[in-house]
C-alpha cells in the first residue's frame, strides 16, 4: 500500500486543531507491586466494546508513570465532575505527592478510586497497542460505579464546565 502520509503537517497546527474536540477529563490510577500509588490525568479515555465491556486511553512514552501502566495488572479510570478541577490539575503535573490528602477509596484488587466523581471503572489491563509518541492502553471493565453531577471537560486548551447535569 502507498505512503498515504502528506508531508509537512505543522504538529503545533495539529494540536490547537484537536483541541478544538472537548473531551471529558479522568484520572487513570493504580499501584506498583510495591504498593506505591501512582495516577495521572487523562482526556484520551474511551469507550470501546459493550460485550465484552473495553475501554481505552493512551499514556506518553515520556511519561514519569509510563512503565507503572504499561505493567499493571489492573487500573482505576476516575471520571472528574467539574468542581474537580483542582483534582485534575494536581495529577497534570509531574513529581510530588499527588495522592496527599486526597478524598478516596480502595476499590477491587486495591486500586485507588476518587470520592465525588461522576463515574469511575476499575479494569483489568488486556493490551498495550504502540500509538506514536504514546502506547494506547485497552482495558477490560470489571465493575464500575456513577455518581456526581456535572462533567469536567476540556476544549480550547481550558477546562469547561458544561452547566448541565448528567442524567442518572
Amino acid at each position: 500500500m502507498n505512503d498515504m502520509r502528506i508531508p509537512g503537517i505543522d504538529p503545533a497546527r495539529l494540536r490547537r486543531a484537536l483541541g478544538r474536540f472537548a473531551t471529558g477529563i479522568t484520572i487513570v490510577a493504580t499501584r506498583t507491586p510495591a504498593g506505591a500509588m501512582v495516577g495521572l490525568t487523562v482526556n484520551s479515555f474511551s469507550s470501546v466494546s459493550l460485550s465484552p465491556p473495553l475501554i481505552l486511553w493512551s499514556v506518553a512514552r515520556t511519561a514519569a508513570s509510563f512503565q507503572a501502566f504499561v505493567s499493571c495488572p489492573v487500573f482505576s479510570v476516575n471520571v472528574l465532575a467539574e468542581d474537580q478541577r483542582p483534582l485534575a490539575e494536581r495529577f497534570a503535573r509531574s513529581g510530588g505527592e499527588k495522592f496527599a490528602g486526597i478524598a478516596m477509596r480502595e476499590g477491587l484488587f486495591g486500586v485507588p478510586l476518587f470520592d465525588g466523581t461522576i463515574a469511575n471503572f476499575t479494569c483489568k489491563r488486556e493490551a498495550c497497542y504502540p500509538g506514536g509518541d504514546h502506547m494506547i492502553v485497552l482495558g477490560e471493565v470489571l465493575a464500575c460505579e456513577q455518581g456526581g453531577d456535572r462533567p469536567l471537560l476540556y476544549a480550547l486548551g481550558q477546562y469547561l464546565a458544561t452547566g448541565t447535569p448528567v442524567e442518572r
